[in-house]
């Protein structure tokens, strides 16, 4: 059995799925974080996760959302894919995840927040900008979402 890596100061990037669930009125699922790194704490995004051995990244997307927010969706397709790298100020790699981000139709649940969150809502776009303080590239990824 390998050896578990940690996630402070890897040798390698980990592999995470972002799950932008949308639903047929417009409005997407965020989630306020309760945990990670400082900067991201009280802020909203999309729910996700770790991705699993053996699981594709659109089994990871549909699996973080249900664990965490206790909604069933139907994955749809990826649509962006980016790193989030936090480094030390002498350089030194801290964390390194690569975050599929995974589109998926909304089938079941209205959500609530079970792991890593301390709420979850439906938002559109502009309801997001106006009332809440959203993490980086969560509404460029919204209007992805929406837009096909």
């Amino acid at each position: 059995m390998a050896e578990p890596i940690s996630r402070d100061y890897p040798n390698r990037p980990f592999s995470a799925a972002l799950a932008i669930c949308r639903r047929r009125d417009g409005t997407l699922l965020l989630a306020q974080r309760s945990k990670g790194p400082s900067q991201a704490l009280g802020r909203w995004g999309f729910p996700g996760g770790m991705h699993e051995v053996g699981e594709t990244i659109l089994e990871a997307a549909r699996r973080e959302l249900k664990e965490e927010t206790g909604i069933d969706a139907k994955p749809v397709r990826v649509i962006d894919a980016f790193d989030v790298i936090g480094k030390e100020a002498d350089g030194r790699v801290r964390a390194h995840y690569v975050l599929a981000c995974v589109v998926l139709d909304w089938e079941a649940g209205e959500g609530a927040p079970i792991e890593d969150a301390t709420a979850v809502g439906w938002y559109t776009a502009d309801e997001a900008v106006k009332k809440l303080e959203l993490l980086p590239d969560t509404l460029r990824l919204m209007k992805a979402a929406l837009a096909f």
